[in-house]
């Protein structure tokens, strides 16, 4: 497994993008629109495999963040940060830093036909390293990384009024 446990020192970025969101379920959905948009404007469009598994980690991360991290009242943030060389951390803190995740050999040992307790099996298998962060005295981070594709070159669009 690519699991970690330690706090990493990550290189400059050359993207990043922070966003607090409700503790719910749409804010769960908002998460991954808000991440696909985010990697559009950055040169990775929606369509691309690397948006696609993007937005299943962002997914998957921020569900966890609402099942089991959420504190009434409080929200959750996604962070998103590229780094050379071409590397997406994903990031999503909860409130719930008391509460650490299963351990690996726990992941996916309920019955076969449960619609949750598969996340973070999809996480490991997706993500080219993932892992918690606990330095923050009240928050809990988990975090993933993906390596990306190559993005297309002038992605970023830029919206005008059309000609007089």
């Amino acid at each position: 497994m690519n699991h970690q446990t330690v706090s990493t020192e990550l290189p400059v970025p050359t993207h990043c993008f922070t966003v607090r969101l409700s503790a719910t379920r749409r804010g769960a959905r908002l998460a991954r629109r808000l991440a696909t948009a985010q990697l559009d404007a950055w040169g990775w469009p929606y369509d691309s495999d690397t948006s696609r598994t993007a937005a299943l980690l962002v997914a998957e991360l921020a569900a966890n963040a609402i099942t089991h991290g959420r504190v009434p009242g409080r929200d959750f943030r996604l962070g998103l940060t590229v780094t050379p060389p071409g590397t997406l951390r994903m990031e999503v803190s909860d409130a719930r830093r008391d509460r650490g995740l299963p351990a690996p050999t726990d992941l996916g040992s309920g019955p076969l036909d449960s619609e949750g307790g598969r996340g973070l099996l999809l996480v490991d298998a997706l993500a080219a390293d993932w892992g918690t962060d606990h330095s923050d005295p009240v928050l809990k981070t988990v975090w993933c990384s993906l390596a990306l594709g190559p993005s297309v070159s002038g992605a970023r669009r830029v919206t005008s009024s059309p000609p007089s």
